[in-house]
């Protein structure tokens, strides 16, 4: 491994590419450091802090995450880069939907460019309303002595910190785009990742305060024996996460034409056994939150009683519902991304087809019957990956900092990105005839169904 970094430096185009990524991302650091003016930073962090168990503390918690710790130091990175996401993910949904977006989605370069301006546009709309939303709320609520979030409230503090978050935002979206041009990797994926892994140190510390060998007087104490439980548990879970991302079911594929030998061209289509990949999580978290929300009787009486019982984060019914989400989710977001008739009329266009399936309906009909089945163990796959944060912090007793990274969103974007770094940093050194990470210069590559 340490012989693989070095061959890094040794290839100039890969070592400019390297050196420009960490100075990018570090830009992308330093902004969430910088506190919005006119706001009481103790009493925010002090709120983010005491609200983790309820339903808002949890939502907040989660946004946080993605923001890199944006939103509890108040900071004009507070939106995090996910206002983007959110806009790829609808125009990515209405493309699939609107007969017009799929028209320009066709068009090639140009018609991509059109859709990524589109999204930007979208970007700085979501922007403003969230940041107005964020910035009300800021205004309205106390901490847990009564103190005030904002020192003096009003409409230029709303205006001013609303134009401040979204041009945060506009400029985290620019890093991404130069990590993308000049850098190595998908710049809005490694801004997520690094904010996201940027809460590990805290998670360690949290795990060093709390090791008790006794476990005497102390109900949240790490013992010998859990710090074992969890490092195997956290193996497991990456190596379970790095298995199935990279796994693939590949159908084989054949031309009519043949080679100088006299052999059939055979070529593959892989099919990803988790084609959604973190997406269902997002979206099932999303609508997961509203109960949470619901769940204020003093807000809402005794609807709010109900939720509140019935719908805390541990309990039977929210758990159940959640991970029907994530395999709905899961298999709508797949349909979105593959539709099987339009596979199988471009096999019949480019003569090609799947060896004993005949061309056409058998085609389009056995393509759906193979994705619905490893969608099926994909989806199930994710939902256990999300739930495993939520056992070990009921399970084990330890804070949900710290199980986060067993799991859920958190560990699915660090270990996906992770995985594309190394593929393009292997590539890279293919080409130079150097060895990567792995012996020989090899890659990693799916399972093969």
């Amino acid at each position: 491994m340490f012989e693989a970094f070095g061959n890094i430096a040794k290839i100039p185009e890969l070592r400019k590419k390297t050196v420009a990524t960490l100075l990018l991302l570090i830009l992308c650091r330093l902004g969430v450091f910088i506190p919005l003016p006119g706001v009481n930073l103790a009493a925010i962090r002090n709120f983010m802090t005491g609200s983790d168990e309820s339903g808002v503390g949890q939502f907040l918690s989660i946004l946080d995450m993605f923001a890199g710790g944006g939103l509890s130091n108040a900071s004009i990175f507070a939106l995090g880069i996910m206002p983007y996401i959110s806009a790829s993910i609808i125009f990515q949904l209405l493309t699939a939907i609107v007969p017009s977006l799929q028209k320009v989605a066709k068009e090639g370069e140009s018609g991509r460019r059109k859709i990524t301006q589109w999204t930007r546009y979208a970007t700085i709309l979501l922007c403003v309303i969230q940041s107005v939303i964020i910035c009300a709320t800021l205004q309205q609520t106390t901490g847990q002595h009564g103190e005030s979030f904002v020192i003096n409230p009003g409409f230029g503090f709303l205006l001013n910190s609303a134009i401040i978050l979204s041009a945060g935002t506009a400029f985290l979206m620019w890093l991404g785009e130069q990590i993308d041009e000049f850098g190595l990797g998908n710049g809005m994926s490694l801004i997520i990742m690094i904010g996201i892994t940027s809460r590990l140190p805290l998670a360690l510390e949290q795990v060093v305060g709390n090791f008790d060998p006794s476990l005497e007087g102390n109900p949240s104490a790490i013992g010998p024996s859990q710090l074992v439980i969890l490092a195997f548990l956290f193996l497991v879970m990456v190596t379970a996460i790095v298995f199935v991302t990279e796994a693939t079911r590949r159908i084989p594929m054949q031309t009519p034409k043949r080679s100088r030998m006299g052999f059939r061209q055979q070529h593959y289509l892989p099919l990803k056994l988790n084609a959604s990949g973190v997406i269902a999580i997002i979206f099932a978290q999303a609508l997961m939150m509203i109960p949470g929300f619901l769940a204020n009787p003093q807000l809402f009486g005794s609807v709010g009683g109900f939720f509140q019982v019935f719908f805390s984060h541990d309990s039977f019914l929210y758990v159940t519902i959640y991970l029907l989400l994530i395999v709905f989710f899961s298999y709508f977001y797949t349909a979105v991304l593959f539709d099987p008739k339009e596979h199988a009329e471009n096999f019949k266009q480019y003569g090609m087809f799947i060896p004993g399936i005949r061309p056409g309906i058998d085609t389009r009909n056995y393509l759906e019957s193979v994705m619905n089945r490893i969608t099926f163990a994909g989806a199930v796959f994710i939902a256990i990956i999300a739930i495993v944060p939520m056992l070990i912090n009921t399970g084990m007793n330890v804070s949900y900092i710290i199980s986060g990274f067993f799991g859920g969103t958190g560990l699915l974007i660090i270990v996906g990105v992770a995985l594309d770094m190394i593929n393009r940093i292997e590539s890279h050194m293919l080409m130079e005839r150097y060895d990567g990470f792995l012996k020989g210069g090899g890659r990693i590559r799916g399972r093969r169904g």
